[in-house]
């Protein structure tokens, strides 16, 4: 049972802004009827502009979470566009590996990257959900599907099996204190989709959202991301990725097919298409390009042996469940299960 939670503002510090106090508030009452003490760590409520000139006070907290023996789990915030900064502050002189002890840590989009960076020192984590977007849902609770996962990963430490939802949510465009209560429209979900190639597989999983790995590599949004990234070796090689499972899930920016290419592409270039097991994909927000993409995932994949399974919820579009990374995990497209050896 996780009893403490420490909250870390790694990308964006939207958290601390005060128009957002009450939606804090929300997720903070939650944790607290979920069993958990929460702690915001020093810097995660200075608000976006501190947050983005100091790199060094986020990865000052990550590390001190780290080390903190009395916390059982380190949430992130939100996601954001660059927690790469946090490389030299975490790696340089081992700074991550010194601390980084078994705890869980969950977060997604931008986090991707410090997913990467735990799974450099062979830590586990957990990707899926994160503090602003999931338990200070707007709506009276949490999304049910949501909460499901975050409730086992709370009481259990890990999670087992994920299963499609029944349903998803068109994305909330207005985040004020006066939609508290409202949801938005739903409707039926197809499950998991196998695009291509056995529709049984195995293999740890890793990934994240495509775009925040393409900017590994492409310096158009950060021209010193690629830079970094090749310092710290951050990127696997392709002898890591070799059996394991990619998830790929794009973000709230809806990259155009023709980005989204570019970014398969570059992934592609690394080799990792050619040696891992298979390749999640997670639904894209409000199904957008959704179609063009599994046009595109075929075409550059260009492996009818790769499988491919299409439609996870999984990501930036709602409900999210949470997927373990650095765990065995089993898909059956068939039984529309994922089993997670623990």
């Amino acid at each position: 049972m996780i009893k403490n939670v420490a909250i870390v503002s790694l990308s964006s510090g939207l958290l601390g802004e005060a128009f957002i106090d009450f939606q804090k508030n929300i997720g903070v009452k939650r944790l607290e009827a979920f069993g958990c003490e929460v702690k915001f760590m020093k810097h995660a409520l200075m608000g976006r502009d501190y947050v983005e000139k100091h790199p060094d006070k986020r990865a000052e907290d990550l590390l001190e979470a780290f080390g903190d023996p009395k916390i059982d789990m380190i949430l992130c915030a939100i996601g954001g566009d660059d927690t790469y900064r946090l490389l030299p502050f975490l790696f340089e002189n081992d700074e991550l590996r010194k601390v980084a002890t078994n705890k869980v840590f969950l977060g997604f989009s931008d986090t991707t990257i410090n997913h990467f960076m735990l799974h450099k020192i062979g830590m586990k984590s957990f990707y899926g959900q994160a503090f602003l977007p999931d338990i200070c849902e707007l709506g009276y609770d949490m999304l049910p599907y949501t909460k499901k996962y975050f409730q086992e990963l709370i009481e259990t430490g890990t999670i087992h099996e994920i299963t499609p939802s029944d349903v998803w949510y068109e994305e909330r465009t207005d985040f004020s204190a006066k939609s508290f209560g409202t949801s938005t429209p739903s409707h039926p979900n197809q499950g998991f989709e196998l695009l291509q190639g056995p529709e049984v597989f195995s293999g740890k999983i890793l990934g994240g959202c495509i775009e925040s790995m393409y900017d590994c590599f492409c310096g158009e949004r950060y021209e010193d991301m690629p830079v970094l990234c090749k310092k710290y070796d951050l990127f696997p090689d392709a002898k890591e990725w070799d059996g394991r499972i990619i998830l790929l899930e794009t973000s709230e920016e809806r990259p155009s097919p023709q980005l989204y290419r570019n970014a398969l592409k570059t992934l592609k270039m690394t080799g990792l298409f050619d040696v891992v097991s298979g390749v999640l994909v997670g639904k894209p927000q409000d199904e957008v390009y959704a179609e063009e993409y599994k046009k595109i995932l075929v075409e550059v994949i260009d492996n009818p042996k790769v499988p491919i399974l299409y439609n996870v919820n999984i990501g930036h579009a709602t409900p999210r469940c949470i997927i373990p990374f650095g765990v065995e995990a089993t898909v059956n497209a068939r039984e529309q299960i994922i089993r997670f050896k623990v």
